[in-house]
């Protein structure tokens, strides 16, 4: 690489094999290019540095988590400076009075999980890659999780964050401080809030003040309805908001899914149904979790029971966690992160089961169900063509799917690569052109994550 002498002292990374596992993320077939070098940040001191070298240079800027997105939102473009943030991994401060803590942008969602419980607090937002993911990709794709349809998405919790930027805060390389403290405040627009979902396109977010609440004080009840098809579950789903139940979470795993996972970690699990809905009830008393058997039942369920064994109750969540890697293990996945009004969930189970016959494809299908986020796993063999065009054509007849009733094309992944068009397609022209002005405000060089959302 060519000489940046405002980069000496740093960790800066050149070696072609690091370098190329650095340059994507976990998105199958999205295009990535070869990046100038990688280097990786411990202060937001640094990362000013780097940002006003790339811009003297003008270098475009990557910045990267754990690589765990599933949208090609962290993939390197030619010539790109990838900004590695998996060294900022500093829990500034738990502040247990107002229930806040203050992290840098490397630190492991789970890992925050465990600290702020230690002082009798929660943070609820839980993607299915928490245990990997880190807080800073969360914030750069608003990321939800299981817990979701009950406590909010990763945007409901983020009151403040520090971010390096260019355009009209000054010079490439200024750090502003953005949003607040407290657990109000209108002072001007959010631009915190902007930021949020922004997936690296607007600069790079170097801390985040995130809002925390008092730690459950009972365990979560499990319920699980097994169902002789998706879409039974789906109209399950249906009549839980209908009821005007709201668990903690509601999940859906179709057979395929289940059988993967068992296959792999052989967690005791039977997959006697075409598919399982899994709630969890964290309202006092077993008032709400029989509430929702009965409503499973009622809308067909082969059986519906309240979990007593807390080690399967685990399980079945384990499960769901570890759907996507466990089809991963059988060749490359598509992922689908399409989001419908609740009421539209069993139509649109019902629409995937036709695009896949329709193209031929082989799709498995998780969703956090009670909020209309669906996550089909559109499988192809390695090597197989055919299967691939195939995914890849269900892909986009899903998301022309979802928008027709209403719909998102991404509920909590973001747009990145794969979802472009989608987003083309879903939006006004007006809509648009403000978010293009928005990004050529704030990023005039087109240096930050160029490519991407808008593209």
């Amino acid at each position: 690489m060519p000489t940046i002498p405002e980069l000496a002292g740093l960790d800066v990374v050149d070696d072609p094999d690091v370098l190329a596992s650095l340059s994507h993320d976990d998105a199958e077939w999205a295009p990535f290019g070869k990046a100038l070098a990688a280097v990786r940040p411990r202060t937001t001191a640094e990362v000013q540095r780097v940002v006003g070298a790339c811009a003297a240079n003008r270098i475009p800027i990557i910045a990267r988590g754990a690589g765990t997105g599933l949208s090609g939102g962290a993939n390197a473009v030619d010539g790109a400076m990838i900004v590695d943030l998996s060294k900022m991994t500093r829990i500034v401060e738990i502040d247990a009075e107002n229930l806040t803590a203050t992290v840098q942008p490397g630190v492991v969602n789970d890992d925050l999980k465990r600290a702020v419980a230690e002082h009798g607090l929660w943070y609820p937002p839980d993607p299915a890659s928490a245990p990997w993911s880190t807080i800073g990709g969360n914030v750069a794709t608003n990321a939800g999780g299981l817990c979701c349809l009950k406590y909010g998405v990763t945007r409901d919790y983020v009151l403040g964050l520090e971010a390096v930027v260019g355009g009209p805060a000054g010079e490439y390389g200024t750090a502003v401080r953005l949003g607040r403290r407290t657990t109000k405040g209108v002072s001007g627009y959010d631009l915190a809030g902007l930021f949020t979902g922004s997936e690296g396109t607007f600069g790079i977010i170097t801390e985040i003040t995130l809002r925390l609440r008092p730690a459950r004080t009972e365990a979560p009840k499990t319920v699980v309805g097994a169902f002789g098809s998706v879409v039974a579950a789906g109209e399950a789903v249906a009549a839980i908001t209908r009821a005007g139940l709201v668990p903690a979470a509601l999940e859906l795993l179709d057979r395929t899914c289940l059988r993967a996972v068992e296959e792999w970690k052989h967690l005791g699990i039977e997959a006697d149904a075409a598919a399982l809905l899994l709630a969890q009830s964290d309202t006092p008393g077993d008032d709400e979790a029989s509430a929702i058997a009965g409503v499973f039942r009622a809308a067909g369920a082969l059986w519906a029971e309240q979990s007593t064994d807390a080690s399967e109750a685990e399980a079945l969540f384990a499960a769901r966690r570890l759907a996507y890697p466990a089809l991963e293990r059988l060749g490359p996945v598509l992922t689908e992160d399409i989001c419908v009004p609740r009421s539209h969930v069993p139509r649109m189970l019902s629409l995937i089961e036709e695009i896949a016959a329709r193209h031929g494809a082989t799709i498995a299908t998780i969703a956090h169900a009670g909020d209309g986020n669906l996550h089909p796993l559109i499988l192809a063999p390695v090597g197989d063509d055919q299967a691939r065009r195939a995914a890849q054509a269900a892909f986009e007849d899903m998301l022309t799917a979802a928008i027709g009733m209403g719909g998102t094309v991404t509920g909590e992944h973001g747009v990145g690569l794969l979802k472009r068009a989608g987003m083309r397609q879903e939006l006004s022209p007006g809509v648009l052109a403000m978010q293009v002005a928005i990004k050529q405000t704030l990023d005039p060089l087109d240096l930050f994550n160029p490519g991407k959302v808008i593209g």
